[in-house]
């Protein structure tokens, strides 16, 4: 007993004081050591990275240009509100309604939400990082273990007050990176929004004109089978005077009911089309109750001579794959710093004592502070195999790129290429309008005069009408090519990439 005494006395007087001393002594000498150790061994624990032999090449937009052939009268680019140029108060009001409520828009904005809060994830990684920690807690040390009496067999109560800090230098890149492709895919879905704004605004107007046409389209149809009726009661007349044959009206008979069958044809397209208009607006089955058959007057249509840069800058879904380009390369310059070791500054300082009474006083405080070294010595092969994960997205978003790139290019060339044949059309419908006006004035003149019977008047009458229908179909056709072109060269969008300060300031719109 005596000797354990001894010996505890030399390990609570004796040792701590020789320690102090020494530590006392060397400690800055061990720190520095420490350090260099650190960065030897961090040099030293580098892990190859394999070179890239396969590296995508994105589509030079300064080559996206139209074929020469394809021409409009006028040279421009679509204004950001497009649809106003038609001067129509209902589409403006169903347009406006529709960007403000559409449940597609929301699903984007929801999406620029969680990009940016990924943005902020990256951003609060950086940097030093600080924690306060404070704990208390009750132990009964064991009577056999370590500590002999009085300590075991006894309980202790211990508090602890810490300040923990920790310093990420990024040597090498790494959370600048993660915050570049955080910022990409923010950017990317921004213009996702407003490529979803542009498609919907076209839908809607493309909608709207439908049933404009299916309107103006079914008055004329009335008409027409109002005219053949009239046609119908007049070889009944003629049949019963004996002057004409009982084929001809069964003739006639058969051309109204074919104009019957398209007046309940375009009705039911009419129902069709504004449960398609509903369906875009997201509302109820009231919604369109006021709309009112109106004339779409024409506008002068526009195409620029050369697409180019311009063409990226315009369209949001060329900008939205762009950055998501921009982001894939971030990623693999994230992926390759994961190949280099990590060396970070840790440090903690705080109070701890088995007393409350004694927790705050100065023999309580504690300190460390020191490097945090991670060596990739032994995960070469899952390092090699995410980093060829990221390239092989990377080459996969570079060729959605271009093939976007193509797909907008030949979406511009298409829809001017229908507008182009669509004039020409409406040049020669025009032809045969003025025809058959001239027959029917002929016609009716020849009546007047005694030199021709009311059934003449009337084919001629029904010829009209159809050129009308004939014309209508045209000036849908031609007001849904304008749509597309605007929509194909970006509906007005201008790119406004957002930087790392103001995403985080900005509505999620």
């Amino acid at each position: 007993m005596p000797r354990w005494n001894n010996t505890m006395k030399y390990f609570s007087t004796q040792l701590p004081s020789q320690l102090r001393k020494t530590a006392a002594v060397h400690k800055a000498n061990i720190f520095s050591i420490a350090c260099a150790c650190a960065v030897m061994l961090g040099l030293a624990g580098c892990v190859a990275i394999p070179p890239d032999h396969e590296v995508s090449q994105q589509q030079d937009m300064a080559r996206a240009q139209l074929a020469a052939g394809i021409k409009l009268a006028h040279d421009g680019w679509p204004d950001a509100q497009w649809w106003t140029r038609y001067d129509d108060a209902q589409l403006n009001r169903l347009i406006k309604q529709a960007l403000m409520n559409s449940p597609t828009l929301e699903v984007a904005a929801a999406r620029i939400g969680s990009a940016q809060a990924a943005l902020k994830v990256n951003q609060a990684a950086q940097g030093l990082d600080v924690n306060f920690n404070a704990a208390a807690n009750r132990q009964r040390y064991s009577g056999n273990g370590l500590f002999p009496p009085p300590i075991g067999g006894s309980y202790f109560n211990e508090e602890t007050l810490q300040v923990q800090a920790r310093y990420d230098f990024d040597w090498w890149g790494k959370h600048k990176s993660q915050i570049a492709a955080a910022l990409g895919e923010t950017n990317a879905r921004r213009a996702d929004y407003a490529q979803a704004e542009q498609t919907l605004a076209a839908a809607i107007a493309q909608s709207y004109f439908n049933l404009q046409s299916g309107w103006a389209r079914l008055a004329n149809m009335q008409k027409a089978a109002a005219t053949q009726r009239e046609l119908v009661a007049d070889k009944a007349r003629r049949i019963a005077q004996g002057i004409a044959a009982i084929d001809e009206q069964h003739m006639a008979e058969t051309r109204l009911s074919e104009s019957n069958r398209q007046v309940a044809q375009l009705d039911t397209q009419i129902a069709r089309e504004r449960e398609v208009l509903r369906a875009l607006l997201g509302a109820d089955s009231n919604a369109l109750a006021d709309l009112k058959p109106q004339p779409i007057p024409g506008v002068a249509h526009a195409m620029p001579s050369r697409l180019g840069m311009e063409l990226l800058a315009r369209r949001p879904d060329l900008q939205a794959a762009r950055w998501r380009v921009e982001a894939s390369l971030s990623r693999v310059e994230v992926t390759q710093a994961a190949f280099y070791p990590d060396i970070d500054l840790t440090g903690s300082f705080g109070l701890d004592s088995l007393s409350l009474n004694h927790l705050l006083t100065a023999a309580s405080r504690s300190l460390f502070i020191g490097p945090t070294l991670s060596l990739p010595i032994f995960n070469s092969k899952n390092l090699q195999g995410r980093l060829g994960v990221a390239r092989n997205e990377r080459n996969e978003l570079i060729a959605d790129y271009n093939q976007t790139v193509f797909n907008a290019v030949a979406e511009v060339a298409q829809a001017g290429a229908t507008l182009q044949g669509i004039e020409s059309q409406m040049k020669q419908q025009a032809d045969a309008v003025q025809s058959t006006n001239a027959l029917l004035h002929t016609a009716q003149a020849k009546f007047k005069q005694g030199l021709a019977d009311r059934a003449a008047t009337l084919d001629a009458e029904l010829a009209v009408l159809r050129q009308r229908d004939a014309s209508l179909q045209l000036q849908n056709q031609q007001q849904l090519a304008e749509v597309s072109l605007a929509k194909a060269l970006g509906g007005g969008y201008r790119m406004n990439p957002v930087d790392t300060r103001t995403a985080l300031s900005q509505p999620s719109k």
